[in-house]
């Protein structure tokens, strides 16, 4: 392969250096294409433009392949829990067993919330969407925490950074359970990350709680999946705000803003949904399929098919095993269950499907166990972002501490009018 590509403009050919990753990814660099022929790219969404050079996630959609810094996801499910994974992310490594002891004292010194923060939960209204408060009481900790914001000081990082992964859980509990007029739970730093999480999310003063091992480790292996995803929308988000030396806190509340929107963080919800309109049509999953099968029908499956994973999704292999024994466990009377296994089927054998590879995808399984775990739907992509924490910071890390480092600031085309003539108000 040639070290560069050539690109001719009119009577100027600029040379485009080759950036090759370590999994032989090629990129194409365009840094001094404005400067040297007045030109620029356009690539609506970013699609195909690489913002950024990163170590921290490798995807390859075509053979179904996620890797956090360089481990595959699988042996990361079957042998980490999400706080080793956290540790992972954030440092590059795995840690030893004082590391990782070390970081989860750190996390379970920063898990309660101030309780002035409380007042913030009181002035939200009982139907306050959760993912509005998240980034809300986020975005304040920086008030509370003003004397570690410096963004060039490895001390203040790290001590926002175990903050935010200590206090996103306890900050999405309140606000579950503000929703629903019960009493705050404080953590119980005697249990695991995701024990404590269920605790405080359902668990009431009045009665003794007894936590599901089930429960808690489909909760882990969800996070973990959902832990990081090289460039989306979110974490490029975090990655632009952070590069204004906002603080931590600013740029990861902007992230989760990000995930907030439906046609990103909010696929598990659509899947639920679609779950309960053919529940509530009479729970015939065939004729929906055939709906799906029409394209002169708008109907579409939702939770099916994955615009990145070509031929399987692995975060979808890893926790749909922990779908079924949740289910089976719970014994739970909810037809919607019924519903799901039978398209899980008609998508795994039907023709139709498994020659447009339109299999389960991880939104598919994760919104079942939600709603297996009695998570509320309005809560689905507070868990999203719960996991996505070690990412997102990891990410805003890297940009932090890249030599190249330079505030974002995207080129445009500009298409409105050229210069008019001003009309004074009295003659318009």
């Amino acid at each position: 392969m040639a070290d560069a590509a050539k690109l001719t403009i009119g009577e100027k050919t600029l040379e485009l250096p080759l950036i090759v990753g370590t999994e032989n990814e090629v990129g194409l660099d365009i840094s001094k294409l404005r400067a040297q022929t007045g030109a620029i790219t356009v690539d609506e969404g970013f699609v195909n433009t690489g913002s950024t050079e990163s170590a921290i996630t490798f995807l390859n959609g075509e053979e179904g392949i996620l890797r956090y810094r360089g481990y595959a996801i699988e042996t990361l499910a079957e042998n980490c829990d999400f706080v080793e994974v956290c540790y992972l992310l954030l440092h590059g490594e795995l840690p030893d067993a004082a590391q990782i002891d070390a970081f989860r004292t750190d996390l379970r010194q920063h898990s309660m919330l101030h309780e002035d923060m409380r007042k913030f939960f009181d002035g939200f209204q009982h139907d306050a969407h959760p993912m509005a408060i998240l980034s809300s009481v986020i975005h304040a900790l920086s008030t509370f925490y003003a004397d570690s914001l410096d963004v060039n000081n490895p001390d203040h990082v790290h001590r926002c950074s175990m903050r935010l992964l200590a206090k996103a859980p306890t900050i999405a509990a309140y606000a579950h359970k503000k929703s629903i007029g019960q009493p705050y739970v404080y953590p119980d730093n005697e249990l695991g990350y995701c024990e404590n999480f269920l605790q405080m999310m359902f668990s009431v003063p009045a009665e003794k709680y007894e936590i599901s091992k089930v429960a808690a480790k489909a909760l882990n292996l969800l996070l973990i999946v959902h832990a990081d995803h090289e460039q989306n929308c979110s974490t490029s988000t975090v990655r632009m705000v952070g590069s204004s030396d906002a603080n931590l806190f600013a740029s990861i509340s902007a992230g989760v803003a990000a995930l907030s929107g439906p046609l990103h963080g909010g696929a598990n919800e659509a899947c639920v949904a679609m779950l309960d309109q053919i529940r509530d049509d009479g729970a015939d999953v065939e004729k929906y399929v055939d709906m799906a099968k029409d394209k002169s029908n708008g109907f579409r499956l939702m939770g099916f098919g994955h615009r990145v994973y070509k031929s399987f999704d692995p975060r979808a292999q890893i926790i749909k095993q922990v779908c079924h024994d949740l289910i089976e466990e719970g014994h739970i009377n909810d037809p919607i269950f019924e519903i799901a296994k039978k398209l899980e089927q008609v998508a795994l054998t039907d023709e139709y499907f498994v020659e447009r590879k339109l299999y389960p995808n991880v939104d598919f399984y994760s919104g079942v166990i939600y709603r297996a775990l009695g998570i509320p739907v309005e809560m689905f992509t507070v868990l999203f972002a719960i996991g996505r924490m070690p990412g997102w910071i990891a990410h805003w890390q890297e940009m932090r501490d890249s030599p190249g480092k330079r505030i974002y600031r995207p080129r445009q085309i500009y298409t409105g009018p050229t210069e008019r003539d001003f009309v004074a108000l009295k003659d318009r």
